[in-house]
């Protein structure tokens, strides 16, 4: 499987959010269903135009992960489940980094997976907040690629 960077567009948006729900619902085992349906509407309408895009498509030009980027900082990376472990995510934040000069991300730190990932890609933990940006109870660590 070869992979390359898309950007998608406006009408990719809702299939983005799907592929967001999913992934979040796979690996985010902190979050409750009310959690998920108060962020929903904020990906699909906000959160997506706050940040640079990029994406990557399968044989049938689906949206199998996408990453989310402002200045020098990813804001948000995800996976469709069925692509976990096929290299996606590092595929994505590889380019971030080289072609776009990300050296900062903030990650939910009740999801160790997420948090060993970045770990492995080169970023360190720098600060820690108790609770993500809009006061929620979800602790986020900051890190910095080394």
């Amino acid at each position: 499987m070869s992979l390359f960077i898309d950007s998608p567009s406006r009408e990719d948006y809702f299939q983005i959010t799907e592929l967001w729900e999913a992934s979040v619902r796979a690996s985010h085992d902190f979050l409750g269903e009310a959690d998920i349906q108060f962020f929903k509407p904020l990906i699909l309408h906000e959160y997506l135009d706050a940040v640079d895009l990029y994406c990557v498509r399968d044989e049938q030009d689906k949206i199998t992960g996408f990453i989310g980027l402002a200045e020098d900082k990813v804001e948000m990376l995800f996976v469709h489940p069925y692509s976990f472990g096929k290299g996606i995510g590092k595929f994505l934040l590889q380019f971030a980094i080289s072609e776009k000069g990300v050296t900062r991300v903030d990650v939910n730190e009740q999801n160790p997976k997420a948090v060993d990932f970045y770990r492995h890609m080169g970023f360190d933990v720098t600060d820690r907040s108790e609770t993500d940006g809009l006061g929620k109870p979800f602790p986020i660590l900051a890190m910095k690629l080394q």
